[in-house]
């Protein structure tokens, strides 16, 4: 049974920062490809940023690019989200997702990808 189980959400400031992890099991972690996506109030779920399976290859959404960092330990089976200098804007659940994929590749739409996480809870303050 596969599962991905984000933690790190909370309430921060804006200009603050926040580290989101993902930590995935019953899948060969190494092979999936892993992404972020976040859902604000009232909106569709967008992407945020994504990884290769073995962490060479990243990309970022414009909204985040310069600020977020992406990252995976596959020893560990988990990946991770650096968010800085958050803003208004970034308030949303936030979701880890995997999709199995070839060396070097990522994908930045939902729908390619095969298992999601519950999401987690990020809220910015002014």
């Amino acid at each position: 049974q596969v599962q991905l189980v984000e933690s790190g959400g909370g309430l921060v400031q804006a200009g603050g920062s926040l580290r989101l992890s993902c930590a995935a099991s019953g899948l060969p972690f190494s092979t999936y490809a892993m992404g972020w996506f976040r859902q604000p109030p009232g909106k569709e779920r967008e992407f945020v940023a994504t990884i290769s399976r073995s962490g060479g290859s990243t990309y970022y959404a414009d909204s985040v690019k310069g600020r977020s960092i992406i990252s995976r330990d596959n020893a560990k089976n988990t990946v991770s989200l650096q968010m800085n200098s958050l803003k208004p804007e970034d308030p949303a659940v936030y979701y880890c997702a995997a999709v199995y994929a070839g060396s070097g590749l990522y994908y930045i739409t939902a729908g390619r990808y095969d298992y999601w996480g519950q999401g987690t809870q990020v809220t910015v303050s002014s």
